[in-house]
């Protein structure tokens, strides 16, 4: 189970995927037997910024066995 913070603070979410579609991060909410959409988590200045984060994302997920894993968007 993954967790996130928005970048403007204002959501907390569960996250199933996390995606970057260009200077953005987007994350699908939903289950399998409900509708799923997707949310923006956050705007990045480039598009390699936005891969360095979901990086940390899935570092994040690899530091352990902790479930659920939480993360912060960072603002910039």
């Amino acid at each position: 189970m993954l967790w996130i913070l928005t970048q403007n603070k204002q959501s907390m979410v569960n996250v199933k995927e996390v995606t970057v579609k260009g200077k953005y991060i987007e994350g699908v909410i939903g289950s399998a037997f409900l509708d799923q959409w997707s949310k923006t988590l956050g705007k990045y200045e480039s598009n390699e910024r936005a891969l360095e984060i979901i990086n940390k994302i899935f570092m994040k997920m690899e530091e352990g066995n902790v479930s659920p894993v939480t993360f912060y968007m960072p603002e910039k």
